[in-house]
């Protein structure tokens, strides 16, 4: 067991356990998954204990196990105030053997709200792979190219502009204000770049931060990872963008007039004919 207040705490509104419960799951992340589902709360369930509670698999293998769960949605770590007089603040995982969305998780953690009924999000909702089609975000961003044919994306622009994306509808845009705001005023010669034109307005035209209620001060959620505090929109799957390995959006190109590339040609050459030679 961990220290008092600290380990597994198990997330409210769980289906009843069943045989295939973990079937979507390879084996090695259904058996460490079985394995949490069966401890108390409250139990110690990091690496170094899930590695010396079975003979399989080492702390390694249990991190990256532990990584591949909350992706699935099955738990998340948080940082959580307690007590009224004196404040401390614990460190939890929690668990469900029910697998949630990003959307689950972030309203019942930073709310404690949790849906109305036990029955798990729906397979297209999951947070199996958090740049597919599925995400809000990312049908946003491609949803663009169909309300103006200038900002048509790919599927890599799309994946790697999907934490901005995110972020707008994190402080409460719509995806019709989402949409009307980045095809708003488009150039009328057409866009060169635009991947590179929708970053740039993803980023100047950035909406408001909305307070957050005052309950929400109580929780802080973490990177199941490197459990560095981030904000829920940044948490994909539960991880960071580092440790989800995103690729960074490439930077705007720089477009230079005749005169300035000539005038950089001949830099060079003179360059080439007065430098010594070897």
């Amino acid at each position: 067991m961990a220290a008092p207040g600290y380990g597994k705490q198990s997330a409210p509104e769980q289906l009843p356990r069943c045989a295939t419960d973990f079937a979507h799951l390879p084996v090695r992340e259904a058996y460490i998954a079985s394995l949490i589902d069966h401890l108390p709360d409250g139990a110690a369930m990091d690496v170094k204990t899930l590695a010396a509670l079975q003979p399989h698999y080492g702390q390694m293998a249990c991190r990256t196990v532990l990584n591949n769960l909350s992706t699935a949605g099955h738990l998340r770590r948080v940082r959580e105030r307690v007590g009224d007089k004196q404040c401390r603040w614990v460190f939890r995982t929690y668990f469900s053997r029910t697998p949630r969305s990003d959307a689950w998780w972030t309203r019942f953690l930073l709310t404690g709200e949790a849906s109305t009924s036990g029955a798990p999000d729906p397979p297209e909702e999951r947070t199996l792979n958090r740049t597919s089609p599925t995400s809000a975000a990312y049908a946003a961003l491609a949803g663009l190219g169909l309300a103006d044919a200038r900002l048509a994306l790919s599927a890599a622009d799309c994946a790697a502009l999907e934490p901005l994306a995110a972020e707008w509808l994190a402080r409460g845009a719509t995806p019709a204000l989402f949409t009307a705001a980045l095809t708003a005023g488009l150039p009328p010669d057409g866009v060169h770049s635009p991947a590179a034109f929708t970053r740039r307005r993803l980023l100047d035209k950035m909406p408001p931060e909305r307070p957050l209620p005052q309950q929400q001060s109580t929780r802080i959620i973490e990177c199941t990872d490197c459990r560095t505090p981030c904000r829920p929109h940044a948490l994909l799957g539960g991880l960071c963008r580092t440790c989800r390995g995103t690729p960074k959006a490439p930077p705007p190109r720089q477009h230079l007039s005749p005169t300035v590339v000539r005038a950089h040609a001949a830099r060079a050459r003179e360059a080439m004919t007065t430098s010594p030679r070897s």
